[in-house]
């Protein structure tokens, strides 16, 4: 019986941890710019703003989660936890996802009720924070933009400052119509259009990250094509219990059981397997187990 794990270490190296400055500058940005939009909401009336600023706290709170969740994955790996703390990464992104939809349907009760009893609003002020709002999510995207194809984390806070500028054009709309026509059920309806924008984003985010918990095979990963990958090996005869999962954003991992049929030559069909990993599926992270049908017959089928 033959056996390899090959790996890397995690840690700094996660995906979400080579953008950790980035994170800090937008959560600057935000948290800044959150308590400007906050007050200018109350000020002037608009739940529009006021969603926006609400949103804007959840991008906060986001921010400051993935940047704790990398704190922790620097952490080393130990006898109880082996994979140290990348896994926090994924639990930050689950929570962001789920407060991010109780906020929507805050959003959304507000905006009935608006509708029934239209506050006043001052649309002037309104543009003006709208617009201020509207700089910082577009300079909070930039600096996130890069890291967002690369870490759940990272793609999370994305989507969620991305919503925000989106969010911000609706405010500046808003605040014209009122400023122009009077008509003030324009911020109730934008600050729920605003809420119901984020729920199919939120919703994506809150599958991935529950996937990945459950430890599902990756998306870019086509099992049954890496299944008859391995088996045209020369020499493999067969191949069972076969698992592939994430770990954490960037860091994917495989396991299996190969069957062949000649156990001199268990080193080279250990190489070979690991070359087409790491060739054809980019997984490097593996544990291997070479073994002859005699083995296999001993140990029978155990499923996982």
């Amino acid at each position: 019986m033959a056996h390899s794990h090959a790996g890397h270490t995690h840690g700094s190296g996660t995906a979400a941890g080579q953008h950790k400055g980035r994170l800090k500058a937008a959560l600057a940005l935000t948290a800044s710019y959150m308590v400007v939009q906050a007050i200018g909401g109350l000020v002037t009336g608009s739940l529009a703003l006021l969603a926006d600023s609400a949103h804007m706290l959840t991008d906060a709170g986001g921010l400051a989660l993935a940047l704790i969740a990398i704190r922790f994955a620097e952490r080393p790996a130990t006898p109880q936890k082996t994979y140290g703390y990348v896994r926090l990464e994924i639990l930050s992104a689950l929570l962001n996802a789920v407060v991010l939809l109780l906020l929507t349907i805050f959003i959304l009760y507000e905006a009935v009720d608006r509708f029934l009893n239209p506050p006043p609003i001052m649309a002037g002020p309104m543009l003006a924070v709208a617009v201020v709002g509207l700089a910082v999510n577009l300079a909070s995207m930039k600096l996130l933009a890069a890291g967002s194809s690369e870490s759940l984390n990272v793609k999370g806070a994305y989507f969620e400052v991305m919503s925000d500028m989106l969010g911000s054009l609706g405010v500046i709309i808003a605040a014209l119509i009122v400023m122009f026509t009077g008509w003030r059920l324009a911020d109730p309806i934008v600050g729920a259009g605003i809420g119901l924008f984020i729920i199919p984003r939120t919703w994506s985010l809150l599958k991935q990250a529950v996937h990945i918990l459950m430890e599902g095979t990756p998306p870019e990963i086509d099992l049954v094509l890496l299944e008859k990958a391995i088996k045209e090996i020369p020499g493999v005869v067969s191949i069972h219990d076969l698992h592939v999962w994430t770990i954490t954003s960037g860091l994917d991992s495989m396991s299996c059981h190969v069957v062949i049929a000649d156990m001199t030559r268990a080193r080279e069909t250990l190489l070979a397997v690991n070359e087409t990993m790491k060739g054809r599926f980019n997984l490097t992270h593996t544990t291997i187990q070479i073994e002859d049908q005699a083995l296999r017959d001993a140990e029978g089928h155990r499923g996982l």
